[in-house]
């Protein structure tokens, strides 16, 4: 018998694995937060599915989402990346990745990583939300918007009020899997 999950979740086996193994779950290591944060960015304006079928261009792209490397790129590689299809041509958006990598030093230095600054957002514990249908989960919210008027005021781009929900649950700072999702916090599986 199938699992019933989240009504976002189509029959791709990629978001199935993803909504499975990933999504809503606490994620704490500084390079994953990174690349969840970039191509959540990335995401703008498209479906996650778009972007999840990229991931591995992305990946390639982008040194794994190393901000070590990736703050060195240069604006002769950002138009490289231009013409990789694997990836979202948009100038602003490899632009961003390049920029965000940069900021996100500086916010390593100052808290001595990026996990503990991201979490204070939510009192560095998850938020286990209790959401009956898919209707009932907003796009955003005051810790979202809280965390995107710091994020932009520290240099990062590509980080609205509705990316950094969708970040924070990607990342397990939030737990919206609904009531009638098997991952829901209701029916006491452990994520």
């Amino acid at each position: 018998m199938d699992k019933k999950r989240c009504a976002w979740v189509t029959g791709e086996p990629v978001y199935i694995a993803y909504h499975d193994e990933e999504w809503g779950r606490p994620q704490y290591d500084d390079q994953k937060l990174f690349e969840m944060l970039c191509l959540e960015g990335a995401q703008a304006g498209l479906n996650w599915l778009t972007i999840l079928k990229r991931r591995e261009a992305y990946r390639e792209a982008f040194a794994n989402f190393d901000p070590s490397i990736v703050c060195n790129y240069s604006a002769k590689k950002e138009d490289t990346l231009m013409q990789n299809a694997g990836i979202i041509r948009n100038k602003r958006k490899i632009h961003s990745v390049v920029q965000n990598a940069n900021a996100f030093f500086n916010v390593q230095a100052e808290f001595g990583s990026f996990h503990a600054y991201i979490w204070q957002f939510v009192g560095g514990e998850p938020i286990v939300n209790h959401w009956k249908n898919i209707h009932d989960v907003p796009t955003s919210t005051k810790a979202s918007t809280e965390m995107s008027k710091d994020l932009k005021k520290r240099g990062f781009s590509f980080v609205g009020p509705t990316i950094c929900y969708a970040f924070m649950q990607a990342t397990g700072m939030v737990n919206d899997h609904t009531d009638d999702c098997y991952l829901s916090p209701t029916n006491n599986i452990k994520t």
